[in-house]
């Protein structure tokens, strides 16, 4: 019996019905090998794969791939959008308000939703979205400092 092999990028590509391009596997392994990553740094990891792509391009790759599920866009209030490729398990973040730094944190308690509203107003809840605001370790002991 043979071991099986994790799926390659092209092979996630192709199983999401998203066509297979050099820009598409730089930028799926740059968002997975980041740590919520801003636009522009996905940009450059890109460019450092494959050379020149355009910030348009990336945000086009970034819309497919976040509707096929292959990566996450978070948009804590009054910071830019990020992306992470950590997807379907329904986990929050913790956001520094000082640097901007985020961190994921497991879902508060359950599976999926994991919070149940109180009314939900007949909408099919499948997601919870949770962020905790505070200060990062960095910042914290620089503040008490």
């Amino acid at each position: 019996m043979t071991a099986s092999r994790p799926p390659t990028t092209a092979e996630e590509l192709r199983g999401a019905g998203l066509r297979v391009t050099a820009a598409r596997i730089a930028l799926l392994d740059t968002v997975r090998r980041g740590d919520h990553l801003e636009v522009e740094a996905i940009a450059r990891g890109v460019r450092e794969r494959i050379g020149h792509v355009s910030v348009q391009a990336v945000y086009e790759g970034l819309h497919a791939l976040t509707a096929a599920g292959l990566v996450r866009r978070v948009e804590p209030a009054g910071s830019p959008a990020r992306y992470e490729g950590r997807v379907g398990d329904n986990h929050h973040h913790l956001v520094c308000r000082s640097c901007g730094a985020v961190a994921d944190v497991d879902c508060a308690v359950g599976r999926a939703p994991c919070l149940t509203a109180p009314d939900g107003h007949g909408f099919a809840v499948d997601e919870a979205e949770v962020i905790y605001w505070g200060l990062c370790p960095g910042c914290s002991s620089a503040t008490s400092s």
